[in-house]
């Protein structure tokens, strides 16, 4: 009876069954370099049975600098890494994968009170996911500014003018603003990196 039990168990934890997610600290900007040696060490340990994927969302970016294009990723949550995993059965993290993480340099505790790391709820699992696994589109330009913005002019001819947006183009990276040039209201095509909020 006992065998029995503990096989369903075990095929219930391979089919991912009971495994939640639970989020990772980790030290800014080592979050891909944790999720890649975590990986290794699940598959050197043979500990897929309690621990499912790992995952480090980001996006594609395109920053425009001086008519060049440069394009990075961009993490969606700098400081942490999401792990699918399941429990012990007193609601702590398996012993075998504590030392796992406790090992890995940059790692730090699961997001929880007590040593009890608290799962992520299914809309957040859901959203995650849904950025962590959709295609690498096209890059798209971010550009942190929207029409209405007070800001001041940092480079260029017009240095130290200050302005309002008045509508952006994310797709070249310019960002019409209105200045007051000579008491009239003069509408430029500024580059969005060359500008910053007041």
């Amino acid at each position: 009876m006992m065998n029995d039990v503990s096989k369903e168990v075990t095929e219930e934890s391979l089919s991912g069954g009971n495994m939640q997610w639970y989020v990772l600290r980790v030290a800014a900007n080592k979050e891909i370099q944790v999720k890649q040696a975590l990986q290794q060490k699940v598959q050197m340990e043979v500990l897929s049975d309690v621990v499912g994927k790992i995952e480090v969302p980001v996006e594609q970016v395109k920053r425009i600098r001086g008519h060049k294009q440069m394009v990075f990723k961009r993490k969606l949550y700098p400081g942490y890494v999401f792990i699918e995993m399941s429990l012990a059965a007193d609601g702590r993290v398996d012993e075998r994968v504590w030392f796992m993480i406790k090992e890995t340099s940059d790692a730090g505790d699961f997001i929880g009170t007590e040593g009890v790391p608290t799962a992520m709820r299914d809309t957040d699992v859901a959203k995650m996911l849904l950025e962590a696994e959709k295609p690498e589109k096209a890059p798209s330009i971010k550009v942190e500014f929207k029409k209405g913005d007070q800001i001041r002019i940092r480079e260029g001819a017009f240095e130290n003018f200050e302005g309002v947006v008045d509508s952006i183009d994310s797709e070249r990276g310019l960002v019409k603003v209105i200045v007051t040039i000579f008491g009239r209201s003069t509408p430029l095509d500024i580059e969005y990196w060359q500008i910053e909020k007041l």
